[in-house]
């Protein structure tokens, strides 16, 4: 019994250094060709260019450069961008809503396809619900909150090319302590939550909760993990799931439909209000994207399912 206790947690152990792995190796290129694109200027250039489709949703298309980074890096580049832009709080939000739906594209979409799902189909569901939400707040938030400030006006140099660099090693060695401390946590957490038996205990509790966002009750614990610790460092609780028999892939898949509309609930929310922003327009609409999201999903499997059957008797 101690050696497949052994076992199973050595085989906890390299599974999480091999996600931990895989993120690095994603990160670290991404990260630096965005900071190379961004010091010779081809970010600011391509946000001249999104000028137009911006303007759809109420945004200028210097907020662009802002929802580029979100795409391409992270919620905290996002916001570090939108700091040094003069944005008001209505347009803040709704850029917000938009990197909370479409952040951190590359390296989900990644992590979503190690977990059975289409990335081209990831990508296209999450910058078309990113566009759709960010529509109906233009139509529905106050003009009022124009008048708001989110950043003052500020003007900023151009940083030499050793500075881009360093300040681009800084922060992607801070990023990789993260990924690195939060994926051993989870780790040991699971472990614990299985050793004190309070993976049922959790899995029945939220079972209603999974069952009304069209969610199997095993994907209770992955639902809070992903909630809480954000989605690429939970994909590993995912992939181990389907591995042990405890999630089919389809299920999976459903899953990777609301976890890309709304996960890092905890974190990206304390961020936003942080900053002002409302609690109801970060959590309320993104809950309601994902609602949709899998209930559409399983009503399209259920028809082709149905319209096959027909076909063919």
């Amino acid at each position: 019994m101690e050696d497949n206790q052994s076992g199973s947690i050595g085989l906890r152990i390299l599974g999480a250094l091999r996600s931990i792995w895989f993120l690095l190796r994603v990160i670290v290129p991404v990260t630096l060709a965005v900071a190379l694109l961004d010091w010779l200027g081809a970010l600011a250039w391509f946000s001249r260019f999104l000028s137009p489709i911006m303007g759809i949703v109420g945004l200028s298309g210097d907020a662009a450069l802002v929802f580029i980074s979100a795409i391409f890096l992270n919620i905290y580049c996002a916001i570090a961008i939108a700091l040094s832009m003069p944005l008001d709080l209505r347009s803040m939000t709704i850029l917000a809503i938009m990197c909370l739906t479409a952040h951190n594209l590359i390296i989900e979409t990644a992590s979503m396809k190690k977990t059975g799902s289409s990335g081209a189909k990831m990508v296209a569901l999450r910058v078309f619900s990113s566009f759709a939400v960010a529509y109906a707040f233009n139509l529905l938030l106050p003009v009022s909150m124009s008048s708001v400030p989110f950043s003052p006006v500020s003007t900023s140099t151009r940083p030499v090319f050793l500075g881009m660099i360093l300040a681009w090693a800084l922060s992607t060695g801070l990023l990789a302590l993260k990924i690195v401390v939060i994926i051993i946590s989870v780790m040991i957490i699971q472990r614990l939550l299985e050793e004190f038996k309070a993976m049922d205990f959790l899995s029945r509790f939220f079972a209603p909760v999974m069952r009304l966002f069209g969610l199997p009750r095993e994907a209770s614990f992955l639902w809070i993990a992903i909630n809480i610790i954000g989605y690429a460092y939970g994909a590993d609780i995912v992939e181990g799931q389907i591995k042990d028999g405890k999630m089919k892939n389809q299920e999976a898949d459903l899953f990777n439909h609301h976890a890309g509309l709304c996960h890092s609930l905890f974190e990206d929310t304390i961020l936003f209000l942080a900053f002002g922003l409302s609690l109801f327009w970060i959590i309320v609409p993104r809950l309601v994207m994902a609602f949709l999201a899998v209930w559409i999903e399983r009503g399209r499997r259920r028809f082709f399912r149905h319209s096959f059957r027909v076909g063919t008797e």
